[in-house]
């Protein structure tokens, strides 16, 4: 990826260098994404939840009940991952259910990132709120951060509950997908039960 087109992005979750996550979007119970500039990019929804999880969820507050499954919108309101939680493990796959990989907790804030086998990369949180992906050789490709605005996030600043997820390089399958489903579905599912 040049810098200039760094700096441009793409207009889509797969290809904005950063990403504003976590404002709600919506009666669904989703949560929006939004570039640099505040303009929307996508959605992330909790699914799987029916009506009477969604009752003993609410009168219980338990984490028994929250739902583990997420849809990643584009824009246009299109599936373009499924992410599902399974204990500490969470499968990644495209919206016909096509699996791209998974990402397993390996400790308590380290997860190992692995498609079709293989270690592609880790994620880790050093404590706090923010989290650092690795690529397989040790390069960081990507970031989260809460409350923090990056020298170059010029357009919008994060709101309260927000986070910033900052891609410091351009990826391809299945690191892109694996990166975009920690960065967007990691953060409520670990942060908030």
């Amino acid at each position: 990826m040049t810098s200039g087109s760094r700096h441009a992005g793409g207009g889509t979750l797969f290809t904005e260098p950063y990403l504003l996550v976590g404002r709600p979007a919506g009666a669904d119970g989703g949560f929006g994404v939004r570039d640099r500039y505040g303009r929307p990019l996508g959605t992330v929804v909790a699914t799987g939840a029916g009506p009477l999880r969604k009752l003993l969820r609410a009168l219980t507050n338990s984490a028994r009940f929250r739902p583990r499954c997420f849809e990643v919108r584009d824009s246009g309101g299109s599936v373009v991952l499924k992410v599902r939680s399974h204990d500490s493990r969470f499968l990644v796959t495209r919206a016909d259910g096509t699996p791209i990989g998974d990402i397993t907790r390996r400790g308590r804030d380290w997860f190992a990132l692995s498609a079709q086998g293989r270690s592609v990369g880790t994620l880790e949180s050093p404590g706090g709120p923010d989290f650092a992906i690795t690529g397989a050789d040790g390069t960081e490709v990507a970031r989260t951060s809460k409350g923090r605005r990056p020298g170059e996030l010029d357009g919008s600043v994060p709101g309260a509950g927000e986070h910033v997820v900052e891609v410091l390089a351009q990826l391809t399958d299945p690191m892109a997908s694996l990166v975009i489903a920690a960065a967007l579905t990691l953060d409520p599912v670990l942060r908030h039960g």
